[in-house]
């Protein structure tokens, strides 16, 4: 049930969206815009919300697919695994001054 208080979104509100899984069932998600945590869920419903961190050591077929510099987002709880998004500036250069 919808809270009255609040009014209902006017604008669309941006999703991941699942571009793929992996041969062991790890969905593949695109990154809305500035997005920070997981929004799937499980068989039961229940959001995981685990953060996004970015993954720096992948092998086998996450390598083969998308290559040794890819800029990679995994979920802390679930390990879903998130490319970025076009929209954003890439934050590959973190430790630039």
């Amino acid at each position: 049930m919808a809270n009255p208080r609040y009014a209902e979104a006017t604008r669309p509100i941006p999703q991941a969206v699942e571009v793929g899984t992996l041969s062991d069932g790890t969905k593949i998600m695109k990154r809305a815009p500035r997005i920070r945590s997981c929004g799937l869920k499980d068989e039961k419903g229940k959001l995981c919300a685990g953060h996004l961190k970015r993954w720096y050591f992948y092998d086998g077929e996450v390598l083969e697919r998308f290559g040794p510099n890819a800029e990679i987002y995994r979920c802390e709880k679930c390990k879903a695994i998130y490319l970025p998004n076009e929209e954003e500036e890439p934050r590959t250069g973190t430790l630039c001054w």
